[in-house]
């Protein structure tokens, strides 16, 4: 009988490029429904990560200075168990600092 539970796997990113790269691989190659994706701040503030990258980084110019760089972006999804192995892969691939699931 096959295991049809699913779990909860959350991945904490230094930037939001890297956040939003892990969830083109979640859709892209595991077929999680985008709207059951979630992109939070790992900690209780507001943050676009902890250092500058993509549109938040000018390569003439240096980092942006309007964003909040304090923090990680965590990002979450419910996903089945048999897909816990290469789901983390795919984080791991984008960038991921830590993978958790429960």
């Amino acid at each position: 009988m096959a295991d049809d539970s699913n779990t909860t796997i959350r991945a904490t990113f230094k930037t939001r490029e890297a956040a939003d790269l892990a969830v083109e691989h979640l859709v892209q190659q595991h077929g999680v429904s985008r709207p059951d994706i979630f992109i939070q701040s790992a900690t209780d503030r507001n943050t676009a990560g902890s250092k500058p990258s993509g549109g938040d980084a000018s390569h003439e110019q240096g980092a942006r200075g309007d964003a909040p760089l304090e923090g990680d972006v965590e990002v979450s999804a419910d996903i089945a168990s048999s897909q816990i192995a290469a789901v983390q892969r795919s984080l791991d691939d984008a960038g991921a600092i830590r993978v958790s699931c429960r």
